[in-house]
């Protein structure tokens, strides 16, 4: 089976920020769709808000319409605990995918090295990767400088 992972950068990265009803967001959908026409029927996700949470709740409301039921949804986990900053809505959402997916989790403790273990492992086991960014956002990031 072939595989894909799903990232992007944070929801404040966006010019429309969390509104998952823009038609951005709703795109995703139909790229997940063209996907597994291709063959991909693993999805690799994160489990941060935006993109992940987004990505998560579009697979498996997918994977309840006919002809679809075959998708498996995998959550990389950096390490049990990273949401306990989240509001009680998206802690919700989280433990909703969490409960119906794999979870895999890619460190055991609250330090940098599980971040860049969660992303070694989404890149690592994909044929296909998604990237979700705007291209018209204009700050930069500091990474690197």
């Amino acid at each position: 089976m072939k595989t894909c992972a799903v990232v992007g950068c944070h929801p404040k990265r966006f010019k429309f920020k969390y509104k998952e009803t823009h038609t951005g967001c709703k795109r995703l959908k139909d790229q997940f769709i063209k996907l597994y026409a291709q063959g991909v029927r693993i999805f690799v996700i994160g489990s941060f808000l935006g993109v992940d949470i987004w990505s998560g709740e579009i697979l498996l409301t997918l994977r309840k319409e006919p002809g679809y039921s075959d998708i498996h949804l995998v959550i990389v986990v950096p390490f049990n605990g990273h949401d306990k900053g989240w509001d009680e809505h998206n802690r919700t959402r989280l433990s909703f995918l969490k409960e119906h997916a794999e979870v895999v989790f890619a460190g055991h403790e609250s330090d940098p090295a599980s971040y860049y273990k969660q992303s070694q492992y989404l890149l690592r086991r994909a044929d296909r990767l998604v990237a979700i960014f705007d291209m018209y956002y204009t700050v930069r990031s500091r990474v690197g400088q």
